[in-house]
């Protein structure tokens, strides 16, 4: 079973693989019992965003991760999965600036992300 930090590499991958926009990692451990990352990120138009939840999805199944929950599926604007210690956030760019999500939780420290991306 994968650790919180390993589950992390992966989703990160699999949304830069998909080209996603912004990936921003907060570290909320001990700020909420909601997980230990949040992983917020913005796709260019719905079909991006698609593209971004699949690519998240099939690496998640190839690493056996389990996935607790996802909504928003169908709204086009903001799709949340639950991998238990790390929830993704895959927002449409205007819907993120909207809930600004980094704002909110901004006592929560950002993760240096740069090791783990191909770019």
């Amino acid at each position: 079973m994968l650790n919180s930090e390993q589950i992390l590499e992966v989703v990160v991958k699999a949304a830069d693989d998909k080209l996603a926009e912004d990936i921003t990692v907060l570290d909320v451990r001990g700020l909420t019992t909601l997980g230990d990352y949040f992983v917020i990120m913005n796709g260019r138009n719905e079909r991006q965003m698609g593209a971004i939840i699949g690519g998240v999805v099939d690496e998640a199944h190839k690493n056996n991760i389990e996935i607790k929950n996802q909504e928003g599926k169908d709204s086009g604007n903001w799709v949340l999965l639950d991998l238990a210690d790390v929830v993704v956030h895959v927002f449409s760019s205007g819907e993120r600036s909207y809930y600004n999500l980094e704002k909110l939780w901004s006592d929560a420290p950002i993760v240096d992300i740069s090791a783990m991306i191909s770019k």
